[in-house]
């Protein structure tokens, strides 16, 4: 399995781990602000993990891109058609 593949799964994993939560909070399931709060740091973590994902999965697209640039050259002086 290559990284991309399991970052892949990992953020789905981390996707269904996150609605999981929102759907216990929505639902009423939590019957303690402390229980409450530890469910919120869960979710802010799971946010936070899938952003870093992103963030690299991002990067790894990004090094793999052919780069072509096109030069417009010097489009101030560049008279108008």
């Amino acid at each position: 399995m290559d990284a991309v593949t399991f970052l892949t799964k990992l953020q789905k994993f981390i996707r269904e781990n996150y609605q999981n939560i929102g759907d216990a909070m929505i639902s009423g399931t939590v019957d303690n602000m402390e229980k409450y709060k530890y469910m919120l740091g869960q979710a802010n973590a799971y946010q936070t993990i899938q952003q870093e994902i992103s963030n690299l999965l991002n990067e790894k697209e990004q090094k793999n891109d052919d780069g072509n640039v096109i030069d417009l050259g010097n489009t101030k002086n560049k008279p108008r058609s």
